[in-house]
């Protein structure tokens, strides 16, 4: 839901009427390219009386509470963001499936144009740069195809940073953009001046491969391979930076269409299938085993067992019967049942979930990247010593040409060409080396988190353990065999579908081999199942069952079945003519490697928490077995979120593991999620980085994987600004010769190119 309000306001009217008590809204931005844009709107939104805003540039997204009592409007808001050299507008109100396909095109619109650009730069570019660095190709008249080649470059392919560098211009701002696009033209508009008014155009010029350091007066030299080249580095970067930042509203979308696209309502006795989106508060409808439940409401007929894993981590399926609740997008796993809807469409737990993803998503910090924040400082001391340049070269008496070579030098020798691939080879690399390991990047935001945790909070359900019930243990009554117990009871399970007998079925059947048919099989809800096995009258369920049989469980059994559900396992009766016989453990079972996985994250001085919707006891005894010593268990998934929030409000930065739709949001709040691959869509979405392999111990080498990648980063920005700080005193003293300009730019690119591939060697412990 994009607009949320605390009055009733009408929906047309949100723009224009004042409001008198506090409100929400949410606006969708445009025109941003960098994380400093984002931090302008804020700081000039907050500027407001009586407004507090926080704007997300990987969203593009601003979320702004204001006060309505002065006559504040949203259009005011929507001035001042627009004043700013932005767009903003309010999201129309429509429904979940249009407006998550709304943005998806918005987001193909946004990248379409951007692979054109980068697509057009490689092709024209490269011919451009290979003449200018490789004398040999440098034919008659090469130097006017190079202009040929490049003018579209800069002025088609780089024309987001030129329009971007005039908004800042227009606001007093300089970002990235500002100095790619003043050092791209100027190193463009020097060249045409070279050709057209300076010797440059002369018949036979050529580049000589001079490797001196001398004052030239630049009327011989063109730039255009620098203006080419740069421009297209940075293009490339700029490409895989919106491709990543695209999937930040992907796990919203991935939640609004998870719940049941269709639903059998009954009208009049009759049975009319309806879109859900048709549904209304007092409908009934009706839900068969295998079905989705269309939305929150009550069970008026039947009962069930519903699997609630995907929302609340609760491993063990819920039984309903009349009168309970159920929610919308859960799995109904048994009978047949019969619910009145009671909250529909932005009202359901489900719509109210996706709710919290995207406002933990838009609580985010807005990630500053940290070519932008030095950008702030270099980009207005270079554009100073341009000018001091300039100045100095003119009053001393060198003449207009040589004093604007060496203005346009620090310009050139300034504008980021290795920085353009600073971020974006390391990144590829390493996420590609990632992949091959089973774990997925999804951008340079991720990076900084891993560097900063120190708690990693793990959910239960999926993550440490399997996710799925599974046959733990077997314990016999006096002259019965196990086998026997597994035979019998197996083969009566596996004709019910609820997923406690599933797993007496499989576990069985892996035990003992090929299970008997039963001869008879009826269905006790609530309770278990009985039936006839090879001659013997079989009952297999909760003790309740056997005693409506006058059975009842000898001490050693009662004694197994007592000490099971203290350690949070579902214990189970079977029984056969007229005699308990045994008691099975069944329960979410933990993973092999979850123990190790906690050593390793240890290793890398995190302190693991185990976070669960299930109860207490069950949490306990898999933290005992896995070496975790904090739990907090019986968590619903709102409360989840609070527990990621209350951590971080303590001081620690958090990362955070699961793999349900009930963890999408706290993966979103946390500073750094982590969603196993085997999960659902909503939290392999809402997650910073996701397993492939489901495999706990994945995490660790997840977190140095990217601490590693950010490193290669940090030392990429390093080199490629150390460069251009030593270089510039050169450029600045007129002793800059083009060929060396070009060498020590190329070369500074295959540096950081080379120090990316070295992450290519990164093993999994």
């Amino acid at each position: 839901m994009s607009l949320t309000r605390t009055t009733g306001a009408r929906p047309g009217a949100q723009a224009k009427e004042p409001v008198d008590a506090p409100a929400e809204v949410e606006l969708t931005i445009g025109g941003m390219t960098c994380a400093s844009c984002a931090a302008r709107i804020e700081k000039k939104l907050n500027r407001m009386a009586g407004v507090e805003a926080t704007v997300n540039y990987a969203t593009e997204k601003a979320k702004v509470s204001y006060q309505g009592g002065d006559g504040l409007t949203v259009q005011d808001l929507i001035a001042t963001v627009e004043a700013t050299g932005y767009t903003a507008q309010e999201p129309a109100p429509e429904d979940a499936q249009s407006a998550a396909k709304d943005v998806e095109d918005a987001e193909d619109a946004e990248l379409r144009p951007l692979r054109q650009r980068l697509i057009t730069a490689v092709v024209l570019s490269v011919p451009v740069i290979a003449m200018a660095m490789i004398p040999a190709l440098q034919f008659t008249y090469w130097q006017w195809l190079s202009l040929t080649l490049a003018a579209p470059v800069v002025t088609y392919a780089g024309w987001p940073f030129h329009r971007a560098a005039w908004t800042n211009a227009r606001h007093g701002a300089a970002t990235m953009d500002t100095l790619i696009s003043v050092g791209t033209s100027a190193a463009f508009l020097w060249s045409l001046w070279a050709l057209f008014f300076g010797m440059a155009g002369m018949p036979g010029m050529t580049h000589a491969f001079e490797l001196t350091i001398a004052r030239t007066d630049g009327a011989g030299n063109i730039y255009l391979e620098a203006a080419a080249g740069v421009t297209a580095f940075i293009l490339a970067g700029r490409y895989f930076e919106v491709r990543s930042k695209r999937k930040a509203g992907a796990a919203l979308r991935t939640l609004l269409e998870l719940g049941a696209k269709e639903v059998t309502v009954l009208r009049d006795g009759r049975e009319v299938p309806l879109p859900t989106s048709q549904l209304r508060v007092g409908d009934r409808f009706l839900v068969r085993p295998g079905e989705k439940i269309a939305t929150d409401g009550t069970v008026v007929e039947g009962s069930s067992a519903i699997d609630a894993s995907m929302l609340t981590g609760e491993s063990v399926p819920v039984e309903v019967s009349v009168g309970d609740g159920v929610t919308g997008a859960t799995l109904n796993a048994g009978g047949r049942l019969v619910v009145e809807a009671t909250r529909i469409g932005s009202d359901t737990q489900l719509a109210r979930m996706a709710r919290m993803v995207e406002d933990a998503q838009n609580g985010k910090a807005a990630a500053q990247r940290l070519a932008d924040r030095i950008s702030a400082v270099f980009v207005p001391v270079v554009m100073v010593l341009s000018l001091a340049t300039l100045g100095f070269w003119l009053a001393t008496g060198a003449g207009l040409t040589a004093a604007f070579t060496a203005a346009v030098a620090v310009l050139i020798i300034a504008c980021p060409c290795a920085l353009g691939l600073a971020t974006p080879t390391a990144l590829m690399v390493g996420t590609g080396r990632g992949a091959q390991l089973g774990i997925l990047i999804k951008g340079p935001e991720v990076l900084e988190s891993t560097r900063r945790a120190d708690t990693i909070v793990l959910d239960k359900t999926g993550t440490v353990t399997t996710g799925r019930m599974t046959l733990l243990a077997t314990h016999t009554a006096e002259h019965t065999e196990e086998s026997e117990v597994l035979r019998l009871a197996g083969a009566l399970e596996h004709a019910s579908e609820h997923p406690i007998a599933r797993a007496v079925a499989d576990g069985a059947a892996e035990h003992v081999g090929t299970l008997p048919v039963p001869e008879d099989f009826a269905n006790v809800p609530g309770l278990g199942v009985q039936g006839v096995v090879e001659g013997h009258a079989v009952l297999v369920g909760r003790p309740k069952l056997l005693a409506e049989w006058e059975i009842h469980l000898p001490e050693p059994l009662d004694l197994a079945r007592r000490s099971a559900e203290a350690a949070g396992r579902t214990a189970i009766a079977v029984a056969w003519d007229g005699e308990a016989r045994a008691v099975l453990e069944v329960a979410d079972a933990v993973k092999e490697t979850s123990a190790e996985a906690i050593r390793r994250l240890r290793a890398l001085n995190l302190t693991p928490i185990l976070l669960t919707g299930d109860n207490k006891a069950v949490a306990e005894s898999v933290a005992a077995e896995v070496g975790i010593d904090q739990v907090i268990a019986e968590v619903m998934p709102e409360d989840k979120v609070e527990v990621i929030k209350k951590l971080q409000a303590e001081g620690r930065s958090v990362a955070m593991v699961g793999d349900g739709v009930n963890d999408a949001a706290a993966l979103a709040q946390a500073d750094l999620g982590l969603a196993m691959g085997t999960g659902t869509d909503a939290a392999i979405e809402a997650g910073d980085l996701t397993l492939v392999r489901g495999d706990l111990r994945v995490a660790a080498d997840a977190i140095r994987l990217a601490r590693r990648t950010l490193g290669t980063i940090r030392t990429n920005l390093f080199w490629a600004f150390a460069y251009n700080v030593a270089a510039l005193p050169l450029a600045a003293a007129g002793l800059l010769n083009p060929m060396i300009a070009g060498a020590a730019m190329a070369f500074s690119s295959v540096f950081v190119v080379g120090n990316s591939l070295r992450l290519r060697g990164f093993k999994a412990s």
